[in-house]
C-alpha cells in the first residue's frame, strides 16, 4: 500500500511537470509564430487558450486519480 501511495505522489508531480512543459512549449511556439504574422494574433491567442484549456484538463484528470489512489 505504501509503494501504491509513493508511486502515485510521484505520478502527481510528473503530470504537472509534464503539463508545464507542454503549456510553455505552446506559448513559445504561439509567440514565435505571432511575431512572425501579427495579423494572425487573435486567432493564434483562440487557439493557444484552448490547447492550453485541454492541457490543463487532461492534468487536472491524472493528478486527480493519482491523489485518489494515494487516499485508497
Amino acid at each position: 500500500m505504501e509503494n501504491v501511495a509513493t508511486l502515485s505522489a510521484i505520478g502527481a508531480g510528473l503530470v504537472t511537470i509534464g503539463a508545464a512543459f507542454g503549456i510553455s512549449k505552446l506559448a513559445a511556439a504561439a509567440l514565435e509564430s505571432s511575431a512572425r504574422q501579427p495579423e494572425l494574433q487573435a486567432k493564434l491567442q483562440t487557439m493557444m487558450i484552448i490547447a492550453a484549456a485541454l492541457i490543463e484538463g487532461v492534468a487536472l484528470f491524472c493528478a486527480v486519480v493519482c491523489i485518489l489512489a494515494i487516499g485508497k
